[in-house]
């Protein structure tokens, strides 16, 4: 592909040195295995083979990466302090009665109580009771079963917030 055809948001990215996209793609995703084989397969002419790089990427990931990767996380309903990425994905829950953010909270604790990290999900485009909804779910699911939810919703995070690299100014 030339470089007229790759978006240049895209260009970019591929066009910086190993440190600041290494930076970059933390950001992403706080994985160091998952970063490290995004930063070496580049360059990337389009945003799908980028977004496949990091499926891939995902898919490799062992139990200690995806921990690693869940470490950067902020539960939902509490999002990182001067993070507007966290801020905006948990939009749903930032209007949510008191009683809502209450039983979230409640319902966090048990999650990380049973599973030993913070209940993940895309929350993008979710409302606080369809968070809600989920994490009462999915407390009920096997910890093998729950690994693979979200090996699955941090793929899509990552789809997410690496649309907002390579599509922004």
């Amino acid at each position: 592909m030339t470089s007229t055809s790759t978006p240049p948001g895209l260009a970019r990215f591929n066009a910086l040195e190993e440190h600041a996209a290494l930076a970059a793609l933390h950001e992403a995703c706080a994985s160091t295995a998952w970063a490290r084989r995004l930063l070496a397969a580049r360059p990337y002419g389009t945003a799908e083979e980028l977004y496949a790089a990091s499926d891939a990427a995902m898919a490799g990931l062992t139990t200690a990466d995806l921990h690693e990767a869940m470490a950067g996380h902020p539960p939902i309903g509490r999002p990182k302090p001067g993070d507007p990425a966290s801020a905006r994905e948990q939009s749903g829950m930032a209007g949510a009665p008191d009683g809502l953010k209450a039983e979230m909270l409640e319902l966090n604790l048990a999650y990380q109580e049973k599973f030993g990290h913070v209940f993940l999900i895309c929350a993008t485009g979710r409302t606080g009771e369809q968070m809600r909804d989920a994490v009462r779910e999915r407390l009920g699911n096997a910890p093998d079963r729950e690994r693979e939810i979200v090996r699955t919703e941090l793929g899509k995070i990552n789809r997410i917030r690496l649309a907002r690299l390579v599509e922004g100014d």
